[in-house]
């Protein structure tokens, strides 16, 4: 009776394992999304949610970073710049570096125009 037992349940074991793959479901999925959405993906990266480097170039009064801030931009046109109020004065900022690598290499190009130029990384608004 034993062996009858054993007979049937390798059986049953042998079975299943042959009919589990016929039951298996194999499908195709398609994403259909918006073009726009692709668009939003590419202005997130450009949006200031990661960590970066920027150079600052000098601070003082509001004229002098505009003034800084125009005679950077004659010189250097490919870093976008910002002119940022700190209590109590305003700093001239250049760039969204993404390492601290390609900032160094940047400061290295500006500091022969601006020489108080150094690189940072501004505190993040929580």
């Amino acid at each position: 009776m034993k062996a009858s037992t054993l007979k049937n349940s390798l059986f049953l074991l042998a079975l299943l394992a042959i009919a589990n793959p016929l039951f298996a479901q194999d499908g195709v999925v398609t994403i259909d999304q918006d073009q726009d959405i692709s668009k939003l993906l590419e202005y997130k990266k450009d949006v200031k949610t990661v960590d970066l480097y920027k150079i600052q170039l000098d601070f003082g009064s509001r004229s002098e970073a505009m003034a800084l801030e125009q005679k950077f931009k004659n010189t250097f046109s490919q870093w976008p710049t910002d002119v940022v109020y700190e209590t109590p004065n305003y700093k001239v900022w250049v760039g969204n570096f993404s390492t601290r690598l390609e900032a160094d290499i940047a400061l290295l190009k500006i500091k022969k125009k601006f020489s108080k130029a150094m690189v940072f990384e501004p505190k993040k608004d929580n």
